[in-house]
């Protein structure tokens, strides 16, 4: 049990158990509340990955890489590291490094003599960074599918999509209808200018937003659309 205690706390281990240490911090004020797990530098890198494709939402997104990411996502992307909070990309790196530290101060830094002790210290510290990185990458893979963010849609983003007329009339005090999405439809309030022939089950355009009143306006759907 010393020995392990004494190669835990020694040069290269002690980086990752020092590392550890702060991450089991962190973990127990998140327990606490006094943290939030998802907040600060947890990113859902994922998200901006997907994103910086598309050139309507993001722009200039940054000077990170090609696809407009932050220098330190698009790291993460090209490391297999996306898609899970950066929370525990950093803790999986910790336990993963920490394990090839310490298994390697037990087993093959003993072998070396004391003058290159620190020299192949630093080489296992590189060791298993680098292969810390393979693994969490493996490990992170599997964890995608709970840290899935589905982004509300706009309410601009309607304008232009064909909507089903719900209520009896339109006119420009009341209206509702429906625009078919994935899953359940979305049901919205309408209004269209008066006389109109817009009755319930009929098709209609979305034509604008009133973000004042928090409506849309629709029209009879133009003969290219029926």
């Amino acid at each position: 049990m010393s020995s392990l205690f004494a190669a835990l706390t020694s040069f290269p281990a002690v980086v990752y158990t020092v590392l550890l240490g702060v991450v089991l911090v962190y973990w127990l004020l998140a327990i606490i509340g006094l943290v939030d797990f998802e907040a600060g530098a947890d990113m859902d890198i994922g998200a901006d990955a997907a994103d910086a494709g598309d050139a309507g939402d993001i722009g200039d997104a940054g000077d990170g890489g090609p696809e407009g990411l932050s220098g330190l996502a698009a790291w993460l992307v090209a490391f297999g590291l996306n898609g899970v909070p950066f929370s525990i990309v950093v803790s999986l790196l910790a336990l993963v490094g920490w394990f090839l530290t310490g298994m390697a101060s037990l087993t093959l830094l003993p072998l070396v003599p004391d003058a290159l002790r620190w020299a192949a210290g630093a080489g296992v510290l590189l060791a298993a960074a680098a292969l810390s990185i393979v693994i969490a990458a493996q490990l992170v893979r599997p964890m995608r599918g709970l840290f899935v963010t589905h982004r509300a849609i706009s309410n601009a983003a309607l304008v232009g999509q064909v909507c089903k007329v719900l209520t009896g009339v339109v006119d420009e005090r009341q209206g509702r209808a429906e625009v078919a999405q994935r899953g359940a439809g979305i049901n919205i309030r309408v209004w269209a200018p008066a006389p109109n022939s817009l009755r319930r089950g009929d098709a209609a355009l979305i034509t604008e937003y009133d973000p004042a009143r928090q409506r849309y306006r629709i029209d009879a759907l133009p003969p290219e659309h029926a």
